[in-house]
């Protein structure tokens, strides 16, 4: 049996690969794909944190409080160690003239094809990780992912120079407005664009407010549905709960729209283990502070009897 949240994500993986298309893409790994997708999470019914395989909180939620704070810089979430945004950090280093190390060109493919090839680029992203976290200004140069979401979503910047701190907006927007359908948050800047890391996958988000709950939808453009998607929705979901906590509000529903929801063709056999996988009953989410959602601390979220399936390990495409 499955709860209903993976019920809804295991759909997803079953129509992708059943009817899914084949495609090429910019990591030159190969996908099947769906473009249109639409999953809802009741979320009275528990936190959607998948149990057919492990999610991590820890991850989810420091990388979301990450993203509140405005950050862009990779030495928070390694403070955490929290590793998810590494690759693309790293890639930025070592095209630098500063990086004097072993050629790490296309290390995302040779890592998966060479163990020599594998053992070296550890070792160069493990003195990359400690410098980060202990020279300022190395940090500083190779640590920032330029503006990537926490920027679009605390400081906006339009054509004329005027900043806009979106997430803030929308909050005092809930609480004045309830039902005013202008509550979006967005991430995507084309003026900003060039200036990311990656640019953002999950594009836009929008609130909705009924009979005093909160529910979000999410329009993601592009969702590697294996690695990400469970992220996302766990991700996404928290938010909703934490921006209800903050307006006084109960929570609804998370929507999780999707453009172009793929999944890798090295990730095939990954998928088929965990759609083999029965389920457990979701987790509860605790949020014990009553600190604002812009001052709360990763320590402050608790996850309760959480019962899953081992993680499922698989590579990232970058």
């Amino acid at each position: 049996m499955l709860n209903s949240f993976d019920k809804a994500y295991h759909s997803l993986c079953e129509e992708i690969l059943a009817c899914g298309n084949n495609r090429d893409d910019r990591t030159k790994t190969g996908t099947r794909s769906k473009f249109g997708h639409q999953l809802r999470f009741d979320l009275s019914k528990g936190f959607p944190l998948l149990t057919t395989k492990k999610v991590s909180f820890k991850l989810v939620a420091t990388e979301l409080l990450w993203f509140i704070k405005g950050d862009t810089n990779i030495r928070y979430l390694l403070q955490y160690n929290n590793n998810i945004w590494n690759e693309w950090a790293f890639e930025n280093y070592v095209q630098s003239t500063d990086y004097h190390g072993p050629d790490m060109t296309n290390f995302g493919h040779r890592a998966q094809e060479d163990a020599e090839f594998k053992a070296e680029y550890q070792k160069q992203m493990k003195l990359f990780k400690e410098r980060i976290l202990e020279d300022d200004a190395f940090a500083e140069r190779y640590g920032n992912l330029g503006n990537v979401y926490g920027k679009q979503w605390r400081d906006w910047v339009d054509q004329h120079g005027n900043h806009y701190d979106q997430l803030k907006q929308v909050i005092e927007q809930i609480k004045a407005h309830p039902e005013s359908r202008r509550h979006i948050v967005s991430a995507w800047n084309p003026a900003e664009i060039d200036t990311m890391a990656l640019p953002p996958c999950h594009t836009m988000f929008q609130f909705y407010v009924h009979d005093g709950k909160l529910s979000c939808q999410l329009y993601q453009r592009s969702a590697d549905v294996f690695l990400g998607v469970p992220f996302n929705i766990a991700s996404y979901s928290l938010l909703t709960y934490l921006i209800a906590k903050e307006c006084g509000l109960e929570v609804g529903e998370f929507i999780h729209t999707f453009g172009d929801a793929h999944i890798y063709s090295n990730h095939f056999d990954a998928v088929n283990t965990q759609l083999s996988r029965e389920g457990y009953e979701p987790p509860q989410l605790r949020i014990n502070s009553d600190a604002s959602i812009f001052d709360i601390d990763y320590e402050d979220l608790e996850i309760v009897d959480y019962q899953s399936h081992p993680a499922i390990k698989a590579p990232i495409a970058v």
